[in-house]
């Protein structure tokens, strides 16, 4: 049995080894780097700080790629193209910290290229012998678990559906069981046996089969045939699951956890804890902080054009919901007339529409107007990738006509997203339209990685700018 899941009863301790190997490389990368400049690797403080500072952000950065996940059957050639995104991040973001303190011209620019590309081919080939070590050993039959699922129902057919497509996961569905064996085999198409309850229990405490685990995968209501089937295999020291029956529920970064030795699920929560937090921070601090210096003097050009196209304030603020759903102040360009509202109503702008200015047109267009929102992520407010924030009142009114809607503001909201990419922009004059736009932002909270953010930004600088649907 333990032959079968040795790698998997070790899988803590060989991420931490993959992790612990991986910052070493970056400190090797350096020392190299140093050798290959200066023909010795006696480094002085600068240079050692330096090695430091990269090993901190890569250890911050790297786990953001998924690179310590799982990657049975995925290739070979996407494992290293995410080592490359990781490192080629950690990288810039190291130059940009350089470039903030006015450090770089303390270092040799060879030194520093030569680190980059040493660490870069060193993590790529870390993982090609390691994929190389792990194929041998699962060839050997070192890393395979046989399973049996209890119940061949919705849920039970789901779960065999989900681990045959997941085939790196190292769990080999067997058969099912039911009490109705034929009716199950019958209306689900299943490609592997289906037994009665009784039929695989004697066959697993005869020892006919081997089986390292047995999942039940029956509904929530069927708790009194879980205790009998508790009872029937308890002269057995197969592993037992449980497969909760939540697919019914819209499930936001759920996960399993413990509260005073009680185990809770987690059916809705935010992917901003922990390390993903600090690295969501680091990312909207130095990159905002960046951006911020470098807009600085064409903002200052759309100020004074924005004070000269009509009387009134430079800057529009407006009160909208931020994280947690607490409001925050959302800055932007002027870019109507000023006018007020009856009740607090917000309308949306519109095509043509008579209170905006001919400039304040142009930046809407272009979205230069959203430029002062950097200042709210300077202030901690905002992010620069995260879903929009809405006006306090469309919130108000979206959150009894869509399900789920504020679940939006289990992150940051940003400047831009993945909605905003996709092309939902502009006017939501349907609620198909914002239950569309509903579905992005919950989506990029579910799959929120620093990669997706950085896919984002390129995107948006690319085709996010300018939109037909922005007026």
């Amino acid at each position: 049995m333990y032959k079968h899941g040795l790698l998997k009863e070790f899988s803590p301790l060989l991420s931490f080894f993959i992790r612990a190997l991986d910052l070493l490389i970056v400190v090797i990368g350096g020392i190299s780097a140093h050798f290959y400049r200066f023909d010795h690797i006696n480094l002085n403080t600068r240079y050692e700080t330096a090695i430091l500072v990269g090993v901190l952000l890569a250890a911050l950065i790297l786990p953001s790629f998924r690179l310590y996940h799982s990657w049975r059957g995925k290739g070979l050639l996407t494992q290293l193209w995410s080592a490359t995104l990781a490192w080629f991040t950690t990288s810039i973001i190291l130059v940009l910290l350089a470039f903030s303190v006015k450090s770089g011209a303390d270092y040799s620019r060879i030194w520093a290229g030569y680190w980059l590309l040493n660490t870069w081919l060193l993590l790529l080939s870390s993982r090609i012998v390691i994929r190389l070590i792990f194929n041998y050993i699962r060839k050997r039959g070192w890393n395979q678990r046989h399973v049996v699922i209890v119940g061949a129902g919705e849920l039970g057919v789901k779960t065999y559906r989900q681990i045959s497509n997941a085939d790196w996961l190292g769990y080999n569905i067997t058969a099912f069981w039911d009490d109705n064996a034929h009716r199950a085999s019958s209306n689900n198409n299943i490609d592997i046996p289906v037994l009665s309850m009784d039929e695989g229990v004697d066959d697993l405490l005869s020892g006919k089969i081997l089986i390292d685990e047995v999942w039940i995968a029956l509904p929530l209501r069927a708790e009194k045939r879980m205790h009998e089937i508790l009872n029937m295999l308890r002269h057995s020291t197969v592993r037992v699951r449980l497969i909760p029956d939540i697919f019914a529920f819209r499930l936001l970064n759920h996960s399993a956890s413990e509260i005073a030795g009680i185990p809770v699920l987690d059916l809705s929560a935010s992917p901003m804890v922990g390390i993903n937090r600090i690295v969501k921070e680091i990312e909207d601090r130095i990159l905002g902080l960046f951006i911020f210096m470098l807009i600085s003097p064409f903002a200052l050009l759309i100020a004074i054009g924005v004070k000269l196209s009509s009387p009134g304030p430079i800057v529009f603020k407006q009160l909208r919901y931020g994280w947690d759903g607490k409001p925050i102040k959302v800055y932007k360009f002027r870019t109507m007339v000023e006018h007020t509202e009856n009740d607090g109503a917000v309308t949306q702008a519109s095509r043509n529409d008579k209170r905006i200015t001919p400039f304040g047109a142009f930046l809407r267009r272009t979205s230069l107007d959203e430029l002062p929102q950097f200042y709210n992520v300077l202030q901690g407010r905002m992010s620069i990738v995260g879903p929009r924030p809405h006006a306090v009142a469309h919130n108000e009114f979206y959150k009894d006509q869509i399900d789920k809607y504020m679940l939006r503001h289990c992150v940051k909201p940003g400047i831009t997203g993945w909605a905003q990419v996709n092309g939902l922009r502009g006017k939501t004059e349907t609620l198909d339209k914002m239950r569309k736009r509903v579905e992005y932002d919950l989506f990029y909270i579910e799959n929120w990685s620093l990669w997706l953010d950085i896919k984002i930004i390129l995107m948006t600088f690319f085709k996010g700018f300018i939109n037909k649907n922005a007026f």
